[in-house]
């Protein structure tokens, strides 16, 4: 498989802490990786580093062979990384439908007069639009939704639109924070088959950050391992684990044939 999204040697300090160290990362096409690590350990910081929120001090950050940094939040979306929140960020005032209309838009050729004007190429535009949302409101199981606020929604609901909303915006590459934080154990099984399908059919690859580490180990294929801004491991899920950096970071000791 070719490289799609390569991070070479990056970093980010706040006021001369450093919260990401030469921080390196590379997803294939159709990958499905996974970046874990405890609290406080700079996930999300690299999530915003990787979209634009935060330029990097230092390193590469490339889309195939297309640099991304200093290049704004809007345009590294239409480059084709699209990304869902920690904590929910939909359009809570506004319908389930138009949550997923807005982030379509980003497709349409017609231009202010179209719209000023309602011409044929505009009724025809949003009405391909309305069908295409309607399509991925169809795969989340939130169709019948579709005309309620995004407010109303449940939680575990809500983190499904997040996720239609991104992939609206027809990605390669889909960063999920968290997905099932907040989401019950039949949710979470849902969620496992629901990442591997859009994976699948939308030919997505995809870079996970979750602390539901039994979801992490089940679906992901290559998981990076951060802890104080640092990467301390990487490799497949089985090795991961098994790897004492990982288990001290996580449990603040070493496994029983290490500790005093």
């Amino acid at each position: 498989m070719s490289r799609l999204l390569s991070v070479e040697s990056v970093s980010i300090a706040f006021g001369g802490l450093k919260a990401v160290s030469d921080f390196r990362l590379s997803l294939d096409e159709g990958g499905l990786v996974g970046l874990i690590g405890p609290n406080g350990a700079g996930k999300t910081t690299v999530f915003n580093l990787l979209t634009g929120v935060y330029r990097p001090d230092s390193g590469v950050i490339r889309l195939r062979s297309r640099v991304l940094n200093g290049l704004s939040p809007n345009r590294i979306a239409a480059s084709g990384l699209a990304r869902t929140f920690q904590n929910i960020r939909l359009f809570q005032q506004l319908s389930v439908l138009d949550n997923v209309r807005i982030a379509c838009h980003r497709r349409t050729r017609t231009r202010l007069g179209d719209a000023l004007l309602r011409t044929r190429r505009w009724f025809g535009e949003e009405a391909a639009i309305t069908e295409l949302a309607y399509q991925l409101l169809e795969l989340f199981d939130l169709a019948d939704r579709a005309d309620e606020q995004a407010k109303n929604l449940p939680y575990g609901a809500q983190r499904r639109l997040e996720i239609a909303r991104a992939l609206a915006l027809e990605p390669k590459v889909l960063l999920l924070d968290e997905p099932a934080a907040g989401t019950n154990p039949n949710e979470k099984i849902a969620l496992r088959a629901l990442i591997r399908r859009i994976r699948d059919q939308f030919g997505l690859s995809v870079l996970l950050i979750e602390h539901d580490m039994g979801l992490v180990m089940d679906i992901c294929e290559s998981i990076t391992v951060l802890d104080h801004g640092v990467v301390i491991a990487e490799g497949p899920p089985e090795a991961v684990q098994k790897d004492p950096k990982v288990i001290e970071a996580y449990l603040g000791m070493r496994d029983d044939k290490t500790a005093p």
